[in-house]
């Protein structure tokens, strides 16, 4: 049976109630040198099942693994150790093909595990309420975005030029439907972050400023600095923060003054999995700002027997019931992830974050001190977590493409992030994290000496 078993008659019918001549019509908007006019080329038509698989295998065998080089990837997605009891949990089967539950009743387990997940997120973050998690960091970010135009009803958005550029591209591909405007910026190569240049550009049409923390060359910015003069505007302060085991070092950004607080939750109980799926955090400082928060939040109650029980408190999407007066486009949490990282976070409990922090930061601080040993290379950080910015006298770009043909992952170049700058060609984000050896940051000192010898 075919998944979508719609008759000619079932399809005209569609068509004619959106008003659609055909459904060509629906691609309407594709440009015409996107359309296929044949087959691709070199792509077979078919091939038996034995087949495909080898062919895949053979494909899976070009990647190298994380686990397979020294590691220093960071700008977003971090690799941290995950322990097993986290994957043996989420693959039991009650679990692993959980969807947000539209009959919350029947789904006390999920219901009782994302309430719990939100209590983490609100206590890490600082805030007062959590919701049920988002697909990712970057969609969190455009929601914060959106979400403080409903508070605020303005249309301004400062971008602090140290957010994480996909983030910012996030943000401006999601506002060309909303009609707000983007004030953006370029990160400054200096050791402190332009505190001072983020504030100028806020003024009394500014609905909220983005800033990243740790940013995205590793340094940590004054939150409390920029919240107050956000809110001397009447502008609300979204701090997006992309590491997690951070908050076990640093300041929860919501105690700093932040508004809203959105990130990437990959860092906890979720792999680097080449790319995804990761998860998405959102919490809010201020209580009488839920009803402005998008996603899904779980609540405690009791039934009718007075026992301890679990509701969907609020659906703020209402994508069932009044999708018109939806506060986001976003339909469901990653509700597998969400359960990964709320594993992983109670087997750390306060004192494992605090302790996987700090050795994340030890070590950190002794990659930098070798690579501040390389001729040519100036380490910009002045204060880091576990992710700095080292200048190099080539273009990063070149030497990372090099140092990988030897499994040596160096880092991130600034020119793959942002491409169009040249006077960031230079710059390299190194991650270190508590699966780094001080052996791979050895062999990471000397294979930088060697390339730019």
């Amino acid at each position: 049976m075919r998944y979508l078993p719609l008759t000619d008659t079932d399809r005209s019918a569609m068509l004619e109630t959106i008003g659609a001549s055909d459904v060509d019509a629906l691609f309407v908007d594709v440009p015409a040198d996107h359309y296929l006019t044949a087959p691709i080329e070199g792509l077979p038509h078919h091939a038996s099942e034995m087949a495909v698989e080898k062919h895949m295998r053979a494909l899976s065998k070009q990647n190298l693994a994380a686990a397979d080089a020294a590691f220093f990837l960071g700008a977003g997605a971090y690799r941290h150790h995950v322990p097993a009891t986290v994957d043996h949990l989420i693959q039991r089967g009650e679990f692993l093909t959980a969807y947000t539950p539209y009959q919350p009743e029947i789904a006390q387990g999920t219901l009782q595990m994302l309430f719990e997940f939100q209590t983490q997120v609100a206590k890490l973050y600082g805030c007062a309420v959590a919701n049920a998690s988002m697909y990712d960091g970057s969609t969190a970010c455009w929601e914060a975005v959106a979400m403080a135009g409903r508070v605020t009803r303005r249309k301004r958005v400062v971008l602090s030029g140290a957010l994480h550029p996909h983030y910012a591209e996030t943000v401006k591909t999601m506002a060309k439907f909303t009609e707000d405007q983007i004030a953006d910026a370029l990160p400054s190569l200096t050791a402190k972050p332009d505190n001072a240049g983020l504030i100028a550009r806020i003024d009394d049409q500014t609905s909220c400023v983005v800033v990243q923390y740790p940013d995205i060359l590793g340094r940590i910015p004054d939150l409390a600095e920029i919240a107050e003069a956000a809110h001397a505007k009447g502008a609300l302060l979204v701090a997006v923060n992309t590491e997690p085991v951070a908050l076990g070092a640093i300041k929860a950004p919501g105690e700093l003054g932040a508004d809203i607080v959105v990130g990437e939750g990959q860092s906890i109980g979720v792999g680097l999995q080449f790319g995804g799926p990761y998860l998405g955090l959102f919490a809010v400082r201020d209580p009488k700002h839920v009803r402005q928060m998008p996603g899904r939040l779980c609540g405690e109650t009791v039934d009718a027997e007075g026992k301890r029980g679990f509701v969907l408190t609020l659906s703020t999407r209402e994508q069932h019931i009044r999708r018109e007066k939806a506060t986001s486009n976003i339909c469901t949490n990653s509700g597998l992830c969400a359960l990964a990282f709320s594993i992983h976070l109670t087997l750390l409990g306060e004192k494992g974050l605090r302790a996987l922090a700090a050795e994340n930061h030890r070590l950190a601080c002794i990659a930098a001190d070798r690579l501040a040993q390389v001729p040519g290379v100036t380490v910009l950080n002045d204060t880091f977590f576990n992710e700095f910015t080292v200048i190099l006298p080539a273009d990063a770009r070149e030497v990372v493409r090099k140092l990988a043909q030897d499994k040596v992952l160096a880092g991130v170049s600034l020119g793959r992030l942002f491409p169009k700058v040249d006077a960031l060609s230079g710059g390299l984000v190194v991650a270190v994290t508590e699966t780094t050896t001080e052996e791979d940051i050895a062999t990471l000192g000397r294979a930088i000496e060697e390339v730019l010898a």
